[in-house]
């Protein structure tokens, strides 16, 4: 089938264009460029199967342009990254829940099948061992620009289920957790790709906070896969899925594991949130999923280690340097 990525020159979205492409799929990517990389798709490029869109999800003719000429939409276009939320909170509002709404009215003109990206960061403050699809969301006030990216993907959610809950929109939600691997920046504060640039310069690796706080980290390649599956299965459709790993460490470790890899010399420095983001900065003291809702329907399962995945983040950036 012809299928639409939007934000198809990020990160997670161009190893889902590379998945769709080696199982027969011919894609369609849009993106502004605005935190996605030409480099991402670049050889892509030229096949026979591919299109890149340069263009916003805010332009309505665009996104009604390639939502019509496709069979299904993977709406990943976001405003990313702790520091683009905290630092620009109005062009990130927009482009989540404006762009959003554009993309969910097409898909629904033209009757295409839509997989919306959602994000941990739903859940908030919510310490659960394990975070259920139904679990409460714990916000801090909605003052603190450190949740408007909460509340822009829990709006694209409610719009996502009632689309398809009242209009009957095949629409499928998927919140996901930390996703690494290769071609992921720490321009906007993702954690693995910024410990290992530091680590291979022999810099500081600055862990933000005492460090106890713990995260799961799962390969992109293994969540792509998710996607692909999540879209074609009929009993996805009006649901939400958690996908990620429950393989546990904290941050502090994390850089650790990170400086071992990479045989760096680099001291590990803790850097207070006031000094990282802005003054009240809240972070969350761990957050792991609970996925059973994605294995039993598609049989989600990561494959891929921690330190693993570090090496072949370590491995792109050797090259790069």
């Amino acid at each position: 089938m012809r299928v639409l990525i939007t934000g198809g020159a990020g990160f997670i979205a161009s190893h889902l264009a590379d998945y769709l492409l080696e199982n027969g799929h011919s894609v369609v990517a849009l993106d502004d460029l605005s935190t996605g990389r030409h480099s991402n798709v670049e050889h892509l490029l030229g096949g026979p199967n591919f299109e890149f869109v340069l263009g916003s999800i805010l332009n309505p003719d665009v996104v009604d342009d390639v939502v019509g000429r496709c069979e299904a939409v993977f709406h990943l276009a976001a405003a990313v990254g702790v520091h683009l939320i905290v630092n620009h909170p109005l062009r990130s509002l927009a482009t989540n829940i404006r762009g959003s709404e554009i993309v969910f009215e097409k898909a629904n003109k033209y009757g295409t099948r839509v997989l919306v990206t959602s994000s941990s960061e739903i859940y908030g403050k919510n310490r659960s061992d394990r975070l259920h699809e139904d679990d409460d969301r714990i916000l801090g006030s909605p003052l603190k620009s450190r949740w408007a990216y909460s509340e822009a993907k829990a709006i694209d959610e409610i719009l996502a289920y009632t689309y398809w809950k009242e209009k009957g929109l095949p629409a499928v939600i998927v919140r996901l957790f930390n996703t690494v691997g290769p071609r992921q920046t720490g321009a906007y504060g993702m954690v693995i790709p910024r410990f290992v640039a530091q680590a291979l310069r022999n810099e500081p690796i600055t862990v933000y906070g005492d460090g106890t706080q713990t995260r799961c980290f799962c390969y992109v390649g293994d969540i792509v896969r998710a996607l692909a599956a999540l879209i074609e299965h009929p009993d996805a459709y009006g649901r939400v899925f958690n996908l990620g790993s429950d393989d546990e460490v904290s941050v502090q470790r994390l850089a650790e594991i990170v400086r071992e890899e990479a045989g760096s010399h680099s001291e590990i420095q803790n850097v207070a949130y006031e000094v990282a983001y802005e003054e009240g900065f809240e972070d969350m003291a761990r957050r792991v999923p609970d996925t059973t809702r994605a294995r039993e329907l598609v049989g989600f399962k990561p494959t891929v280690g921690l330190r693993e995945i570090i090496r072949l983040v370590i491995e792109e950036q050797s090259l790069a340097l």
